[in-house]
């Protein structure tokens, strides 16, 4: 669980590698999208403050949707993916499902060892937490998401 003392705040740009060279995709969830389009812009700007060559947004419907715009991702050359998506609970076991295969796509992905895909999905219980972690209290996740991204592209 994110805490006030581990958050995006915690951010040195100046001790980031430059990602001048480095072409990402940031592959967006549409479902959420108050949650997801503030964690596009988080990780985007640090992207642009890192003088990233290229940065393609690509939309999907929803979270599950992730993996697959991933994997069509990876055959583009890019150096890093930060797949971008908000699953909150409901009433149904959906959520569990939901977030389950996308987290366990995701990772197949990382274990194909041909593109980092950098895992930026919020699993909330509620809106607020969400918010929280969108550009709220806690930080926004995109901004993290976009530092590992730019540090895994740079291994």
């Amino acid at each position: 669980m994110a805490t006030n003392s581990q958050n995006s705040k915690h951010i040195v740009h100046e001790k980031l590698p430059v990602a001048q060279d480095l072409r990402f995709a940031l592959i967006v969830s549409q479902w959420n999208s108050e949650i997801t389009n503030r964690l596009y812009e988080g990780a985007h700007q640090i992207l642009q403050q890192q003088q990233a060559k290229q940065i393609d947004r690509i939309d999907v419907p929803g979270s599950f949707e992730l993996v697959y715009a991933s994997r069509v991702a990876i055959k583009k050359n890019y150096d890093a993916i930060i797949a971008i998506g908000n699953v909150i609970r409901g009433e149904t076991s959906h959520f569990d499902y939901v977030c389950q295969g996308v987290t366990n796509g995701i990772q197949q992905l990382n274990a194909m060892g041909t593109v980092p895909v950098i895992f930026c999905v919020l699993t909330d219980d509620t809106i607020e937490q969400s918010r929280a972690r969108s550009g709220g209290s806690l930080g926004n996740k995109g901004e993290e998401a976009a530092v590992a991204a730019i540090l895994m592209a740079s291994l």
